[in-house]
């Protein structure tokens, strides 16, 4: 499952930089380590959430 999550972010980052997804706080191509932070938060979970059950 993270694996699949991290791919899907970074497809994510890669089309934040060529063209910025529009979306509130994503509208610069910048801002895609926005991305970077939620894909380590949603991966941090996704393992604790992992080992916990």
């Amino acid at each position: 499952m993270s694996k699949l999550l991290a791919l899907v972010i970074i497809g994510m980052m890669a089309i934040q930089l060529i063209k910025p997804l529009g979306w509130p706080g994503l509208k610069r191509r910048g801002d895609f380590w926005k991305l970077a932070l939620l894909a380590m938060a949603a991966i941090a979970l996704a393992g604790a959430l992992g080992h916990w059950t």
